[in-house]
């Protein structure tokens, strides 16, 4: 999150109105059914994806649990840019990490999507589908060709459309139309000029290499050096809510939202040579308010996400005997790995100030330029709110000869995998510990580690579903994942040092980074200032059918169970090389096939 100023949280309160719609529930109360073909815990990313899907043939009934409440009406979600803002509100779970080893025993903030559309409704919008070597390697590790590019593609240009960048400037050689798809989610090139943009792409050209320029990252190769694609049409933030569950699809009389409602455990409804039985959920509103019962037919899928996924199922007795045993739960399937090999992106703000003055910088600090801004966005959707913070990044492989490879083999998918990642924001992104500055001009680039080897765990606090769990990425724990951050670290500087850089911003390693002279301080410089990405996955992860590992098969069915499958990010059987939410998309959308396939209703 960025840390602007109090006054700005003020000014967006006007943004703040109700909506209703009458088919959408606030409370289990309003329910006047109690029995559904199937239910879908979660109303995030995946969850609606499912919940629109099947609830596409009339004569099979669906109902959709969302913990949070709805998107509408919330104009600070439909602002690209304003997304920064949206930590530590009331549309975030507020989740925070235990002490972390490898950050010097620093905690960070963790925001997932507390409202219809998940975090879809509050990410920073980056819309990456991952290398073809990603998907072939999920196809390997599944022992399930259908996760194979080739297989999956179709799911791809299901989820979504490119559409034109909300200023209508010419794209050609930004983006690839050929590579994208006819599905609900809108994508585009950022809609708002920076003076960053440019420079950008000319220095990539420049430097060529590693940081050449690259037309399209979802043509699946994530090398290079691009324009980022976001879920941003018209302006507007384009969410799994806006874009599957529109008031035509809320309207079907076959599908029930219940929103405020959480799902406080699975409970066993029999026994079959599969397993237990789980086809009924137990839901509430508050600790205190009485818990109902409602039930499928047919399954439920749990798409609560990477940490209430694995949070849900362990309180309701599915996940390491021993350690429900240590919460007071009775272990009804042991199933060592919920929970574990949790896996996120490492980033980290490295700072520069700059000497040009046209830097976004004075817009959290002066409440005229901001509201300004926002009064642009309000009456035409244009200016600097139709984009996130970031307008170019780039995705680099290591170098042959980097020291992380000397204990650790390569632990990307393949060529067309990145190892790291960078962003550059045109502005000072205090996502991190630091402040912004009362003075100055600054550009950030936010580098990450995103083939990450560093592995944690999501475990139970205590046996209250309403307590929020215990979350530990553990991250910079490897060799591999600190040498890549110091290598990343590293190339921002090259990059920077390239002449169309220097020549318009001149840019100048500012704070502490300007000190970090060596590989051993870059390191203390990282493990003082490294957050998460916020791109958690691994906690239910996928496993061929006959594995003794994992949590749940290659069709997503829970393992050792009946009735439930799992859909979103925890399933994840290695973390992709990108940001996750289009891969989550193509998930869900294969997963509804596997559905209505199973139940004869594709």
């Amino acid at each position: 999150m960025i840390n602007a100023q109090p006054w700005l949280y003020a000014a967006l309160c006007f943004l703040l109105h109700s909506s209703s719609n009458a088919k959408v529930l606030s409370s289990p109360a309003e329910l006047t059914v109690r029995e559904y073909d199937f239910i879908v815990v979660g109303g995030g990313t995946a969850g609606s994806v499912v919940a629109s899907r099947l609830s596409e043939d009339p004569q099979v009934a669906v109902l959709l649990i969302e913990a949070g409440g709805s998107h509408e009406g919330l104009l600070n979600l439909e602002a690209p840019f304003l997304g920064v803002t949206l930590p530590n509100t009331a549309v975030d779970w507020n989740y925070t990490a235990v002490p972390q080893v490898g950050l010097n025993n620093r905690t960070f903030h963790y925001t997932r999507g507390y409202v219809l559309g998940g975090s879809s409704s509050v990410n920073l919008l980056t819309w990456n589908r991952g290398s073809n070597d990603l998907w072939d390697r999920w196809a390997t590790l599944t022992g399930d060709d259908g996760w194979s590019w080739n297989q999956v593609e179709k799911y791809y240009l299901k989820t979504s459309r490119l559409v034109p960048s909300a200023d209508g400037h010419d794209t050609i050689g930004q983006v690839d139309p050929s590579v994208h798809g006819y599905g609900p989610v809108q994508v585009s090139v950022p809609g708002f000029e920076l003076p960053t943009d440019s420079i950008t792409e000319t220095a990539s050209r420049e430097l060529g290499g590693r940081f050449a320029f690259n037309v399209d990252f979802n043509s699946g190769n994530f090398v290079g050096t691009g324009y980022m694609q976001s879920t941003v049409g018209g302006g507007e933030r384009s969410s799994a809510a806006t874009a599957y569950l529109p008031p035509l699809v809320q309207s079907r009389t076959n599908l029930d939202i219940l929103l405020n409602t959480r799902a406080t455990k699975l409970v066993k409804s029999g026994s079959s040579k599969l397993g237990p039985i789980f086809q009924t959920v137990e839901i509430a509103s508050s600790p205190t308010d009485k818990r109902i019962l409602v039930s499928a037919k047919k399954e439920v899928i749990v798409s609560a996400g990477a940490f209430a996924t694995p949070q849900l199922l362990l309180l309701s007795g599915i996940g390491p005997a021993n350690d429900l045993k240590s919460v007071s739960i009775t272990p009804i399937v042991d199933l060592p790995d919920v929970g574990q090999y949790l896996l996120d992106h490492a980033l980290l703000p490295n700072y520069f100030s700059v000497s040009t003055n046209g830097t976004w910088d004075d817009l959290l600090r002066n409440p005229a330029v901001f509201n300004a801004t926002l009064e642009e966005w309000i009456e035409n959707r244009q200016g600097l709110f139709v984009d996130s913070p970031g307008n170019t990044l780039s995705y680099l492989r290591l170098p042959e000869n980097s020291p992380a490879f000397n204990d650790t083999p390569d632990p990307a998918s393949g060529p067309l995998s990145p190892h790291t990642e960078f962003i550059v924001v045109d502005g000072f992104a205090a996502f991190g510990p630091v402040p912004q500055p009362a003075t100055g001009n600054y550009i950030t680039i936010l580098t990450a580690v995103v083939s990450t080897t560093s592995s944690g765990a999501v475990t139970l606090a205590s046996s209250d579903p309403f307590d929020l769990p215990l979350i530990d990425p553990r991250l910079l724990t490897t060799s591999f994942d600190i040498e890549a951050m110091i290598q990343t670290m590293k190339d921002a500087q090259t990059f920077l040092q390239a002449s169309p850089w220097q020549k318009a911003y001149r840019p100048v390693p500012f704070g502490d980074l300007a000190t970090a002279t060596t590989d051993e301080l870059k390191a203390q410089y990282a493990r003082q200032n490294t957050f998460t990405e916020s791109h958690p996955s691994g906690t239910a992860r996928m496993s061929p059918d006959q594995a003794d590992w994992g949590v749940v098969d290659s069709k997503l069915r829970l393992k050792g169970a009946q009735g439930v499958r799992v859909v979103d990010a925890s399933v994840f059987p290695a973390i992709p090389e990108c940001h996750i939410q289009a891969p989550i998309y193509v998930i869900a959308e294969r997963a509804s096939d596997l559905i209505k396939s199973a139940y004869g209703l594709l």
